[in-house]
């Protein structure tokens, strides 16, 4: 359809298919951060705000990304680490040569072909975050700051390699929080209202930048952060951005109105309109709509912590049993990784897609292209740990822990006679019997080791069974 610049109009815009298809993409966290790459490596977002509050996080906020606001808080680590490093002297904007310098040896198609190695069938890339440096060439140049972009158009770059190992591309903006219109220090949530610029110039700007962003790059996602200013035209930007990309959306992220009065990171998303939901460092605990999208670090930042170890990175056994959980209850993983100023990407981070990618290549059936099925968790052996996809007539059940060769029950569930259940990955059917408490099922010991030492393995059973009340 063709939309109008209204709320009425805009709302109307569907989630499309390749959005509930790709369950993977990869977001990157890149810029003048990129070159301290420090944060204090203090935990997940929702453990420290749960048990400490937000106060507590933005003075160790373990987020690289906000390293211009964390070291303007004077009892912060990052501030201490700051002048011990660089000098009380040292501005932030002292980065822009060095990542200018660093990039140029970036090489953008071998991020591609890991992402897709790794499966990801769509990527998201920070065009600008809450510094306002931008990572492309834009014709609207930062007012306050000469020459605060990048000089290699690394967004366009990125945008061909990733559509040459046919993925799609998406752009993240930092609409809500440009600290060169408006450089208060966020050492509270409450503080985030106050942040926002509102003055008609910078609606301009941030405008100005997504109509851009639109037109030369053509994303399949506006992917915004924080907030939007109030006096934005929001229903024009979307009509002419869902009449120009037709399978594009828009994220949770443009609220114009918030309470925070709550201090929850939820008061700060919404809107009157979105096409998906973006929680971060979270999940949802059972089957969700509208359309969700989980983000979060492979560690605890966003961009890259030179101070994050092996003890603070998910193990591959966490990440793919979080992604399982994830699909099994309608949402998409948006695995953010943080590359370092020259664009390599650490190899702890590589680690991990690799690893993930190569349990897809296994398990994929049970991923992408699926939907929800009737519930999204279940048991096996009546402990044992299981999340449901299905797809067509055909029922997906991974178990979230290694399946070793012998019996195992499938609890609750009730298999028509003629059904086939296979182990994803192994050619041969697996005998099974329905007993009173599920389907009992017979896992051969010629199953390659590889399949039963996996984090998770799935069984494809065709067609669906019913789900015992």
């Amino acid at each position: 359809m063709h939309y109008q610049p209204t709320w009425e109009s805009v709302q109307q815009h569907p989630v499309p298919d390749w959005f509930h298809d790709a369950k993977l993409g990869i977001f990157i966290h890149w810029g003048l951060y990129s070159v301290p790459a420090w944060a204090p490596p203090a935990g997940e977002l929702d453990k420290i705000i749960r048990e400490e509050g937000w106060e507590a996080w933005f003075t160790r906020n373990p987020y690289a990304e906000w390293y211009l606001n964390s070291i303007r808080i004077p009892d912060s680590p990052s501030h201490a680490h700051h002048v011990a490093t660089y000098g009380e002297d040292f501005a932030y904007d002292d980065f822009v040569p060095q990542f200018n310098a660093a990039v140029e040896t970036w090489d953008p198609g071998e991020w591609a072909a890991l992402f897709r190695k790794a499966g990801a069938r769509y990527v998201v890339l920070t065009t600008k975050h809450h510094d306002g440096f931008l990572l492309w060439p834009s014709r609207h140049p930062n007012p306050f700051k000469e020459d605060y972009h990048a000089q290699r158009d690394l967004v366009g770059d990125l945008t061909a390699a990733v559509r040459s190992e046919a993925m799609k591309m998406a752009l993240y903006y930092s609409g809500g929080i440009d600290w060169t219109f408006n450089d208060t220090v966020i050492k509270n949530i409450v503080d985030i209202a106050k942040a926002v610029p509102q003055e008609p110039e910078y609606v301009a700007y941030a405008d100005a930048h997504w109509m851009e962003l639109i037109e030369r790059y053509e994303p399949v996602i506006l992917w915004n952060d924080i907030a939007y200013p109030a006096a934005a035209d929001l229903p024009q930007l979307y009509a002419h951005y869902y009449n120009t990309i037709e399978d594009g959306l828009v994220n949770n992220r443009f609220t114009q109105e918030f309470n925070l009065e709550a201090a929850e990171a939820a008061d700060i998303m919404g809107g009157k309109h979105f096409d998906f939901t973006t929680p971060e460092y979270a999940s949802y605990d059972e089957i969700t709509e509208p359309k969700w999208e989980a983000t979060r670090g492979i560690g605890f930042s966003f961009g890259y912590n030179q101070n994050e170890g092996p003890e603070h990175y998910l193990s591959l056994e966490e990440l793919v049993c979080s992604f399982v959980d994830i699909v099994s209850k309608n949402g998409n993983l948006l695995l953010n990784v943080g590359p370092k100023a020259d664009g390599t990407l650490p190899q702890l981070q590589r680690e991990r897609l690799e690893g993930l990618g190569a349990w897809l290549s296994v398990n994929g059936d049970a991923i992408f292209e699926t939907r929800p099925w009737v519930v999204a968790e279940g048991t096996g052996n009546g402990q044992m740990p299981v999340r449901f996809t299905q797809k067509g007539t055909t029922l997906y059940a991974t178990m979230l822990e290694a399946l070793a060769p012998g019996a195992m029950t499938l609890d609750g569930l009730v298999a028509a006679d003629g059904t086939q259940i296979k182990l994803l990955g192994h050619t041969d059917s697996l005998s099974w019997e329905q007993v009173e408490g599920g389907i009992r099922i017979e896992v051969p010991a010629a199953v390659p080791q590889k399949l039963t030492d996996a984090p998770a393995a799935t069984l494809a059973i065709t067609p669906q069974p019913e789900r015992r009340a």
